[in-house]
């Protein structure tokens, strides 16, 4: 199982594209109780470890190995909604977005 910290250099791989969220998206990790912020409203996106108290604009929650899976472009989000590996809670359309940005080379 990734740990948080590579869960974080992954995602700093992508830092160029999240950059352009604009918003703040936290990642509850289901099996781990940790949480990971993306925040890109300051121009950048600044990614570190989280608590669930974190204040975000949308949070998806799902399972270490399946966030790993979905930073690899391994896991469609789509189809990770559908089936219950990713639950998102607030805005789905900013989640949509940060699975767009995530997707892209």
């Amino acid at each position: 199982m990734p740990t948080v910290e590579d869960l974080i250099a992954n995602m700093q791989a992508k830092a160029g594209n999240l950059k352009r969220l604009g918003y703040r998206v936290r990642f509850d990790l289901t099996d781990t109780g940790e949480s990971i912020l993306v925040d890109g409203t300051a121009g950048a996106a600044e990614i570190s470890e989280a608590s669930s108290a974190d204040e975000a604009d949308t949070v998806l929650m799902l399972t270490a190995d399946n966030m790993a899976r979905l930073i690899a472009g391994k896991l469609n989000p789509m189809l990770a909604f559908t089936t219950g590996k990713l639950k998102v809670e607030g805005s789905k359309g900013v989640a949509m977005k940060m699975a767009s940005l995530l997707d892209e080379d």
